[in-house]
C-alpha cells in the first residue's frame, strides 16, 4: 500500500496523515493487488478540500470534498470513493456474468452499462487554447474539443468547479 500525502501550501500535521492513511488504507477490502493514492489537502481562507486520486485497473478514481474542517473533508472524500469503487466493481461483475445469448438478434438489456444515444461529427480546425476556450463559452458547453494549433495533437479544454479551465492533451 503506498499512500503518499501532501498539502498544498501547508504542512500536513501527523495525526491527520495518520488519519488519512487509516482511511485510505480501508480501501484494500474492495481493490485486489497493490493499492497507490495520492491525496492532497488544501486550506483557502476557511474552506478546508481534500483531493483523492487513485488507479484502479487502469482507470482513474477521483473525488474532491470540502468541509468545515479536514477530518470531516476526508470522511467525506473517502464516502465518495468508496461508491465509485463500489459502482466500478458492480459493473465489472455485472459484466462477467451477463448471460450469452444464442441468436445474434436477441438483445440483452444491461440496467448498469450505459450505452451511446446520440452521435455528432464536427470539424476540427487548429485553433488557439484561448480561442477554444472562448468558443466553449460561446456554445454553453462544459467541454471543447479542438485540434491545438501549437502543437497540432487533439486536445480538450473543460471548465473546472473552481471556475478556472483545464486542458487534456495527449502525451507524444
Amino acid at each position: 500500500m503506498r499512500i503518499t500525502v501532501r498539502g498544498k501550501n501547508m504542512d500536513v500535521p501527523a495525526a491527520l496523515k495518520d488519519y488519512v492513511e487509516k482511511k485510505v488504507g480501508k480501501m484494500e477490502r474492495y481493490i485486489e493487488g497493490p493499492l497507490t493514492a495520492q491525496v492532497t489537502v488544501n486550506i483557502e481562507r476557511d474552506r478546508h478540500i481534500v483531493e483523492v486520486t487513485m488507479p484502479l485497473d487502469g482507470m482513474l478514481v477521483r473525488g474532491e470534498e470540502e468541509a468545515q474542517d479536514l477530518f470531516s473533508a476526508v470522511d467525506l472524500v473517502i464516502e465518495k470513493i468508496e461508491k465509485q469503487v463500489e459502482k466500478y466493481k458492480t459493473r465489472i461483475h455485472a459484466r462477467r456474468s451477463r448471460p450469452v445469448s444464442s441468436r445474434p438478434e436477441a438483445v440483452v438489456e444491461d440496467l448498469f452499462e450505459p450505452r451511446i444515444v446520440r452521435l455528432k461529427h464536427f470539424p476540427m480546425k487548429p485553433m488557439a487554447v484561448d480561442e477554444a476556450i472562448m468558443q466553449m463559452n460561446l456554445l454553453g458547453h462544459g467541454f471543447f474539443v479542438f485540434r491545438n494549433a501549437e502543437t497540432e495533437l487533439t486536445a480538450v479544454v473543460y471548465k473546472r468547479k473552481d471556475g478556472n479551465y483545464g486542458l487534456l492533451e495527449p502525451e507524444e
